[in-house]
């Protein structure tokens, strides 16, 4: 999948990017902490290199001060977890009125709780697994047993349990047999107050990053991803030698066309901008099945939107400057 001239030139053009100054939030106090700085460093790298007058700061009791003292042009969130896409900050950033890039604060909430955004992308007749989301206190209340066991009577087996809020796999774990779905809830509420488990469908990890640099939201190459252990998880993230990716990914054109579909439709049935990325499982069939959709895509040397950007063959400095310059112009 090629990216248009139109983008070609909109990212090549970035006359007076070195006039802005950018600031890049990363860190913050999730899980996802020591992520997010490596997703921090390279987008300042990638920025600088073309120009742009970017610095990195954490997100702590420094920041709003900051930010009134000297107003950034616009800000990249590199921030992951609960910080960086439960809208929260997006909602500061918003009453201190500066710009960043991505999706607004109600998008970014929305987004962040995937069983609400399964919700809406199954209203929108967008492919998602069936689910249950469970919080830990009704788990507790109603019998762990006899919900476990109607769980499995309806969705069947084998499970996906993930936290109903979180990221980079943390308390995720395939469950093939019903006599490990107790400890992979246990391991999942360690992680969040609300497990989502959802039936798992077997086929290729394909993660597909959108985005727009002003011609509207653009698919760019799938990503396949093969991880050693078969289950993408926090280790097969970040951990060098334990997952392959292919990008593009190993599709035939009329799936490759089907699965952009569905992620420009899952972007945009979400009120998503700027950017994001859709993770899926395409099956036997080829159909593709959203999983779940990320406002604040990783960014370090293993992560899936800058493979994709190169798979695109566009230089990721200057998708992020152009980015940037979008951001910095969106009227406030």
């Amino acid at each position: 999948m090629a990216v248009s001239p139109a983008t070609q030139t909109f990212v090549t053009d970035l006359a007076g990017i070195d006039q802005l100054h950018v600031l890049v939030l990363a860190g913050g106090l999730s899980y996802e902490r020591d992520v997010s700085l490596r997703s921090g460093r390279r987008v300042l790298d990638a920025l600088r290199a073309v120009g742009v007058e970017a610095e990195l700061r954490d997100a702590d009791v420094a920041l709003l001060p900051a930010l009134t003292a000297d107003p950034p042009d616009a800000v990249v969130i590199a921030l992951h977890g609960a910080t960086g896409e439960d809208g929260s900050l997006r909602g500061v950033l918003d009453l201190c009125d500066v710009p960043y890039v991505g999706c607004d604060a109600r998008a970014s909430r929305l987004a962040w709780d995937k069983p609400s955004a399964k919700a809406v992308l199954r209203e929108a007749g967008i492919p998602t697994p069936d689910w249950v989301a469970l919080p830990h206190d009704r788990f507790s209340e109603l019998g762990a047993v006899a919900v476990l066991d109607r769980i499995v009577d309806r969705l069947g087996l084998p499970l996906m349990v993930k936290p109903a809020q979180g990221g980079s796999g943390l308390g995720a774990a395939v469950v093939r047999e019903a006599g490990s779905l107790p400890a992979a809830m246990v391991g999942c509420f360690a992680y969040d107050q609300t497990a989502l488990v959802e039936r798992y469908v077997p086929g290729m990890d394909v993660a597909v990053s959108v985005i727009d640099l002003g011609e509207g939201p653009q698919a760019l190459p799938p990503v396949e991803i093969v991880p050693r252990n078969g289950v993408y998880d926090y280790a097969a993230r970040y951990t060098a030698g334990r997952t392959t990716w292919h990008a593009p990914a190993r599709l035939d054109q009329e799936t490759t066309e089907r699965v952009a579909e569905v992620a420009l439709a899952a972007h945009g049935a979400l009120g998503l901008r700027d950017l994001s990325r859709v993770d899926l499982i395409v099956d036997a069939a080829g159909q593709p099945h959203v999983l779940e959709v990320n406002v604040s895509p990783g960014m370090t040397e293993t992560s899936l939107l800058p493979l994709a950007v190169q798979a695109a063959g566009l230089d990721f400095g200057r998708v992020l400057g152009a980015l940037v310059r979008r951001a910095a112009a969106r009227p406030r």
